[in-house]
């Protein structure tokens, strides 16, 4: 049987429709580009892999391997950072329902939330992310910060949230000033959406 390759999701969005905090070519750039080479590689890779398999050669396991971590890691992430972002008119400020319980219990508030999450998107090394997570055993929230796309993973910790930090994410707007990137994204969160997301991966 036939497997399954990757697929660049569609945005349910317009490519202008996170302005003024993300650009429509920056958008298009980062989607459209940035993304589809992850998915463009990890499809090839499978490809390669399947291939030797089937002919019973080898291949370099070693490089293979983090080669496929790095973009399949890409593609994932991507996804979350795709689906969790609206248009600023249809976004609330705050985290709402049990989302904005626990973070009210773990943080204090969603000042000392935003405030931690922003931090730990600032100061990753080189390209990366921060997510939030959540640990279904303690029912803690956390904050992961990811360097590449791959490096420092809590393992089997769901992602709720992450904001790409990679230049690509951002250049063409805000230059080399990450740090009002991450401002501006604050605004075009789903908090509607990644609540609903909590709600379900608390019953998986």
């Amino acid at each position: 049987m036939a497997k399954e390759l990757y697929k660049l999701p569609a945005l349910k969005y317009g490519y202008a429709d996170l302005e003024p905090y993300i650009s429509e070519e920056q958008l298009r750039i980062h989607h459209d580009k940035h993304h589809q080479a992850y998915v463009s590689n990890v499809n090839s890779l499978l490809q390669m892999m399947e291939k030797a398999r089937k002919e019973g050669t080898d291949f370099d396991y070693k490089a293979t391997a983090k080669a496929v971590a790095f973009n399949l890691g890409g593609h994932v992430l991507h996804d979350y950072f795709w689906w969790e972002m609206t248009p600023a008119g249809n976004a609330t400020k705050e985290p709402i329902g049990e989302l904005a319980e626990v973070i009210r219990e773990d943080f204090g508030n969603f000042e000392r939330f935003k405030k931690e999450f922003t931090q730990t998107a600032s100061t990753v090394e080189g390209s990366g992310w921060a997510a939030l997570t959540f640990c279904k055993d303690t029912k803690r929230l956390g904050i992961m910060q990811i360097e590449k796309h791959n490096v420092n993973v809590f393992p089997d910790y769901p992602i709720l949230m992450a904001i790409d930090v990679w230049e690509h994410a951002y250049y063409l707007d805000y230059k080399n000033e990450r740090g009002k990137f991450i401002d501006a994204f604050w605004n075009i969160v789903n908090w509607e959406e990644i609540d609903r997301y909590f709600k379900k991966i608390q019953h998986l």
